[in-house]
């Protein structure tokens, strides 16, 4: 409100729609006018008009006394364009040139929103353009120089030859016969542009005669430019709303694009796609693209688009493939076409395209030889059948080139059904057109399950590790009792086998046991590498003695320490397997073998300066809850500790992290400019046993 106190209404004008040169008024758009020639003293020689195709030629004399204008020049231009003769062919009769010819062009194929205004007396009068021209100099003038100078030049050479060489030579003609032309071949001439070069030139054109701005008649005509009466019954069309007025004046955009030249059959306009009805868009979509998830077509079609409708029609352009949506044969080869490569008809095409759907409907391959030997096609169809719904694999053949997509199959087991049934359908035919065998009918292999394999959260395999825990702990504990009796009966005194070494596996209510199946085949009649008759240490109660619990902390605070000095980075399962290994190196009786549990050893890595970096790994990694827990040595007293601490916390943000990033983080935190060998070399030492 305060935008329009602001700016108050000066005055009201009446608007009148003017008729009477309707489809007559043009508008001409002159370029700029040389010094020479001024609005004032412009002569139109003449003025003609080609009025189907909107085409306007005027011929206007150049003042040639005014001072700009160059007469060498225009004497040079007459002479090389009429050369010394003169007679009634001449364009420039005064050896001058004394006119331009100006040529016109359309401004806008679409000129309904422009008009013409004429104000008087407080009224503007509207008439609609029906063209807007622009004239451009035409220099034909320099066409009839260069055809001069070639008739002047074979002239000369024609008049050195001798009388002999005059006579005619007797040549011999050839007669052909042109061949019927076809229905495609007239179509393709008549859409060349010599054809319509040709077309337009057969246009007559109409000589018009010029009035000037101050004559009689062009007073008379310019009345033409107000409305003839102020009635209603001649301005209705601006009796309007305000919404209808304003879509006289700005039409909608569709209807410019509907006058605009077709686009070619490979592009494809979003913006005229959405103005079709559903079944057509999908139709054109899937003609184009091919092969395309459900997913990926509902985007295409925009929001508020309602699934069921495109599937029903869906249904009708394209078959279900893994899942996939893939264009029917048909649809891209209509009848009463052929192929472009060999010629086949349609129907022979379509059967052959619908083979190699099929056999990706009972495989993720397909090898081309096996194709082109069934359908009998060329080599050249085969591939473009292949191309339209897979890739070709080096040494495999051609795989298809969408995964499963499983989602959609779980979600319309109606659809996948229906689909089903048709498959069976065109098996049908084409067993009996192919004559195929039951060995072709069968697949080779059922890979469609090992192509889509499924995704497990790490929760899932916690759980699934926990439910195998429980199922085995009664068989291990059996084992565990029947390998003690048997020690207990054998000879103390034999040497174990320092290589069968586990960590002890905790019972199964603890929280997190220690895994350690990957050495399962460490186990051999011992228990935490110590035969159970020689054990110096017996627990009792489950429980170790005071004075042994203080020695197996400090052996295994020394042997943490140790090892993250050497590796400063590592994960949980790492820092087992290397736990593992060293307990393989250690003497039976040694004080670690009395049994280490994850949390001991993971409260030992705490104790000993390490911290756990919780790094964001993504929720579908396949990594085990182990690999997830990292550690890492936060001081080790070396000239890179700073810069290992910048590192570990770039990585306890990101998991995956671009070289150049870490590079100018390093350098701004550590105030040092580090080069990529560096860079390197500092990746090196910090996580070497990650990288």
């Amino acid at each position: 409100m305060a935008n329009e106190e602001d700016d108050p209404i000066i005055q009201e004008i009446d608007v009148f729609l003017a008729r009477s040169l309707l489809e007559k008024l043009y508008l001409f758009q002159y370029p700029i006018r040389p010094a020479s020639m001024t609005y004032d003293d412009v002569t139109h020689l003449s003025a003609k008009i080609k009025p189907k195709q909107q085409k306007v030629e005027l011929e206007m004399a150049i003042d040639t006394l005014n001072p700009n204008y160059c007469r060498s020049k225009g004497e040079q231009i007459a002479l090389n364009v009429d050369g010394t003769c003169t007679d009634e062919t001449s364009t420039y009769s005064s050896k001058l040139m004394d006119k331009q010819t100006f040529c016109s062009s359309q401004a806008a194929s679409n000129v309904s929103r422009y008009a013409a205004a004429v104000y008087k007396k407080g009224e503007l009068h509207l008439t609609p353009l029906h063209g807007i021209l622009q004239l451009r100099p035409s220099f034909t003038y320099l066409d009839k120089a260069d055809a001069k100078h070639r008739e002047r030049e074979a002239a000369n050479e024609g008049g050195d030859s001798s009388q002999d060489e005059a006579e005619d030579d007797v040549k011999q003609i050839t007669v052909r016969f042109s061949r019927p032309e076809t229905e495609q071949a007239r179509q393709r001439r008549v859409q060349s542009y010599e054809f319509l070069q040709k077309r337009q030139a057969e246009e007559h054109w109409v000589h018009l005669h010029y009035y000037g701005l101050k004559d009689s008649r062009s007073e008379h005509e310019r009345q033409y430019l107000f409305s003839q009466g102020h009635g209603l019954a001649e301005n209705t069309e601006l009796i309007k709303s305000p919404s209808e007025y304003l879509m006289m004046l700005m039409p909608p955009s569709v209807e410019e694009e509907n006058e605009k030249p077709m686009a070619p059959s490979n592009v494809l306009s979003m913006a005229q796609l959405r103005t079709l009805p559903l079944a057509d868009q999908i139709k054109i979509l899937m003609k184009n693209v091919k092969v395309m998830p459900f997913a990926n077509l509902l985007g295409l079609l925009g929001s508020g688009t309602d699934p069921t409708a495109v599937l029903r029609c869906v249904q009708q352009v394209a078959l279900l493939v893994q899942g996939n949506w893939v264009v029917k044969s048909d649809v891209l080869y209509p009848k009463d076409t052929s192929s472009p490569h060999s010629g086949v008809p349609a129907e022979v095409l379509c059967r052959g395209r619908d083979f190699v759907m099929w056999k990706f409907t009972q495989d993720r391959w397909v090898v081309r030889k096996e194709v082109a030997a069934v359908t009998k096609l060329c080599p050249e169809d085969v591939k473009d059948f292949l191309e339209h719904m897979s890739v070709a694999r080096i040494n495999k053949g051609w795989e298809f080139m969408l995964p499963y997509d499983e989602d959609f199959v779980k979600k319309h087991p109606d659809i996948v059904q229906r689909q089903q049934m048709l498959w069976m359908g065109i098996q049908a035919k084409l067993e009996k057109v192919y004559n195929l065998l039951k060995e072709q009918l069968t697949p080779k292999k059922k890979e469609a399950q090992s192509a889509h394999p499924l995704l497990v959260s790490g929760e899932q395999r916690v759980n699934m590790a926990k439910a195998k825990v429980k199922q085995n702990y009664g068989q291990l504990e059996k084992e565990f009792q029947r390998q003690k009796a048997e020690m207990k009966s054998s000879d103390s005194s034999a040497k174990p086998d320092v290589a069968n070494i586990r960590i002890k596996e905790e019972p199964v209510s603890v929280e997190e046991p220690m895994d350690t199946s990957a050495h399962e085949g460490l186990n051999n009649g011992l228990v935490n590498g110590l035969h159970p008759a020689q054990g110096p240490l017996d627990p009792v109660n489950g429980h170790l003695p005071g004075g042994c619990i203080d020695r197996v902390a400090q052996e295994l605070k020394a042997f943490v320490s140790s090892t993250f000095k050497k590796q400063f980075v590592l994960t949980l399962s790492e820092l087992k397997r290397l736990f593992n290994l060293h307990l393989a190196s250690l003497p039976p009786g040694h004080t670690l073998f009395s049994g280490i549990s994850d949390k001991m050893l993971q409260d030992m890595v705490l104790d000993t300066g390490c911290k756990q970096i919780l790094v964001p790994f993504p929720p579908q990694t396949a990594a085990s809850p182990d690999e997830l827990k990292v550690y890492a040595l936060w001081e080790a007293g070396d000239t890179y500790d700073q810069h290992r601490q910048v590192l570990l916390e770039i990585f306890s943000k990101n998991y995956r992290v671009r070289r150049n990033v870490i590079q100018s983080q390093l350098s701004q935190e550590c105030g040092e400019d580090l080069n990529k060998q560096e860079v390197d070399r500092v990746l090196k030492v910090s996580f070497c046993s990650l990288w």
